[in-house]
């Protein structure tokens, strides 16, 4: 089916946040398509600012960050009627790879991981961290990365993800080869505008890669003049050593501070309540601070009324008035209770026949003291801003993927990824710090209607969320680490519905995905800034 045709099927309300997705199955036909592909190129970073977004992306950051999944989950089986096969809308091609001899991420179980494979990393719509995976793919000016449009462009606020960087290599928080930051990102129109996952794929022009050449001190000056990314470190000193500081550098000094440091004491024990009653009245009102504490009713009842300040004041079910709780919040109120959870009074109300009708709790509260004291703490604060030097383009640090399009399906390929969430049941064998590697024959994928997923391909892969964007490499060769790009991994699928992802899929690679490569194989992104 073209891009045409299906733009008369109207766009599902929200974005998908993630790779993940088990769609029903549904019966469609697949037509050529030799137009044009309408082509959607978006800006992501200023050249200027590149650095700063580089050094944004610390390692406790590409630590912490999470990966980009879905909440919904349903079964998609693999049966004849319930996928549509992707066409090819002309002859088939290939564009050759470029390899890097000699370096490579290392071996898991005798295949040789590719160092064109590995994280994307961007700051989604609600400010978290997240990331996908990508690989580096030939280009006449060796700055592309492939990865899945939904890890780059977010089509619930119609723009891309801010701060995209990529790590090829990534392993463990490192990044080895250098961190490369987005400059455009080319995707089809029909997946920006109608949300079609079967044009779920991105082509990422990047900058040369960034590295970290070292740590400076500097002045405070210095450090406020710096766009880059820069960190402070205090560390506590005496008053005699902060005095010789201003001494030394004035009051306005760039390396010394003072700050007051509250220090909270309290005074007496909550069964101190006639205590704390007492010298509430006696001193009250000389700066002592009061805080309610919860108590027995015995204690509360213990402690005088009439007091100012609300002293003491009971709390019922609803804070307002003595409204009815539920009998099961009464019944494990009275575990609580048992067990010394639970301070308050219950009590439960009967008909005439001594059956019970409603129950209440009532919780018991007086002011416990506090005193605030301030300390003076003084502190000599040292700036430090992170250099970072130009790594040289993307595809001569790593080389590049070959691209293929309008490929037969029952061809065996390799996929690789970072997979990370558990699987459906709670197992979780994968940690998403390190590639991992499938390898299968492409079949014709289930056809998810919920995402428009009618032309997709996929092969036997236990992958979970995590994978999304890595590549399917079609004739990969182990010594070479290369192959041809033939699709990006866009759905995890739990094809028998046993709670376990078993299929990963990708959009088919036709003549429309090949016009949207070649136009971005073609852009140069500039220099970086000196």
């Amino acid at each position: 089916m073209n891009s045409r045709a299906k733009r008369l099927i109207l766009p599902v309300g929200g974005a998908l946040a993630a790779a993940t997705m088990i769609g029903a199955t549904l019966p469609a036909t697949a037509q050529a398509s030799t137009a044009d592909p309408d082509i959607k190129s978006s800006a992501l970073t200023p050249s200027g600012n590149a650095k700063a977004i580089a050094g944004y992306w610390t390692a406790s950051k590409l630590k912490s960050a999470s990966t980009y999944t879905a909440d919904s989950t349903v079964s998609a089986k693999l049966t004849k009627t319930g996928a549509a096969k992707a066409a090819a809308d002309g002859k088939p091609g290939v564009v050759a790879p470029t390899g890097e001899g000699g370096k490579s991420a290392g071996k898991s179980r005798n295949v040789n991981l590719p160092i064109t494979v590995g994280k994307v990393f961007f700051v989604d719509d609600k400010g978290k961290e997240r990331w996908c995976s990508g690989s580096a793919v030939q280009s006449k000016f060796r700055n592309l990365v492939a990865t899945a449009a939904h890890c780059v462009y977010d089509t619930d606020t119609n723009k891309p993800f801010s701060n995209f960087v990529f790590i090829p290599g990534y392993y463990q928080g490192k990044a080895p080869w250098g961190i490369y930051v987005g400059a455009k990102v080319n995707t089809h129109d029909d997946f920006t505008v109608y949300e079609d996952y079967d044009y779920d794929y991105a082509f990422v022009n990047v900058y040369n890669g960034i590295k970290q050449a070292g740590v400076k001190e500097v002045t405070a000056p210095t450090y406020a003049a710096t766009k880059g990314h820069k960190y402070t470190e205090d560390k506590e000193i005496s008053k005699s050593e902060y005095e010789l500081g201003i001494e030394k550098y004035g009051e306005s000094g760039p390396y010394w501070k003072k700050t007051l440091d509250p220090k909270v004491e309290t005074v007496g024990k909550p069964a101190d309540a006639q205590k704390y009653i007492e010298e509430y009245v006696k001193d009250g009102r000389n700066g002592v601070k009061l805080t309610a504490v919860e108590v027995v009713e015995s204690v509360y009842k213990a402690a005088p009324d009439n007091l100012e300040n609300n002293a003491k004041f009971t709390r019922f079910s609803d804070d307002k008035g003595k409204v009815a709780i539920s009998q099961e919040e009464y019944k494990q109120l009275l575990k609580d209770k048992s067990e010394g959870n639970f301070l308050g009074k219950l009590e439960a109300t009967k008909d005439a026949n001594g059956n019970e009708i409603a129950w209440f709790k009532t919780r018991y509260f007086i002011k416990k003291w506090v005193k605030t004291s301030v300390k003076e703490v003084y502190y000599y604060t040292r700036f430090f801003v992170i250099l970072l030097t130009d790594a040289g383009r993307l595809g001569d640090n790593v080389g590049g993927q070959g691209f293929s399009w309008n490929q037969k399906l029952g061809k065996k390929v390799f996929t690789f990824g970072y997979p990370t969430s558990a699987h459906l049941d709670g197992n979780k064998p994968y940690s998403g710090h390190t590639p991992k590697w499938c390898y299968g024959t492409t079949v014709a994928a289930p056809v998810v209607a919920a995402y428009k997923a009618e032309e997709h391909q996929a092969i036997k892969c236990a992958f979970t969320p995590g994978a999304s964007g890595g590549p399917f490499l079609l004739q990969y060769k182990n010594a070479k680490r290369t192959g041809y790009l033939n699709g990006v991994v866009s759905l995890t699928i739990d094809s028998d519905g046993n709670k376990r992802y078993d299929r990963v899929t990708t959009p088919y690679f036709n003549g429309e995905t090949y016009g949207i490569y070649k136009h971005a194989a073609n852009l140069w992104t500039g220099k970086l800034p000196a």
